[in-house]
């Protein structure tokens, strides 16, 4: 099952200057996997469906929006734990990303996000020639 990775242009957006991340006041957890040429971003996001999920990547920077769907007003609870609302995480790496090349998966509950490296961040080998 593949999502939609929706570009945004540079205005739309501050960019997030630092390692951390940007969030709402809705925790959701997630992981920086760093692979070969590539970040692999794990997050959980329990309940969501695919099309409940929106992610935006610029430049070094990824942002993954969603919303936890929230209970019948007419609902009682004795107890309840799980958040309801919007999230917001912003998280900003330190390469550039190529966004054309980025794919993402939904399963169990677990949004998994590859993003490569851009060709023009990977470094380069130059030969020298004798003369």
């Amino acid at each position: 099952m593949s999502m939609y990775i929706k570009p945004y242009p540079r205005y739309h957006r501050h960019p997030v200057h630092n390692w951390g991340s940007v969030e709402s006041d809705i925790h959701v957890p997630l992981d920086v996997i760093v692979e070969n040429d590539s970040y692999v971003i794990e997050m959980i996001v329990p309940g969501l469906e695919p099309e409940e999920l929106e992610i935006e990547i610029v430049d070094k920077t990824i942002d993954i929006q969603g919303e936890f769907k929230a209970p019948e007003e007419d609902t009682k609870f004795l107890r309840k734990e799980r958040p309801s609302g919007r999230f917001r995480r912003v998280v900003r790496l330190p390469k550039m990303l190529d966004m054309e090349k980025s794919e993402a998966n939904l399963k169990n509950g677990i949004l998994s996000l590859r993003v490569p490296v851009a060709e023009e961040a990977l470094p380069r080998t130059i030969k020298i020639k004798a003369k």
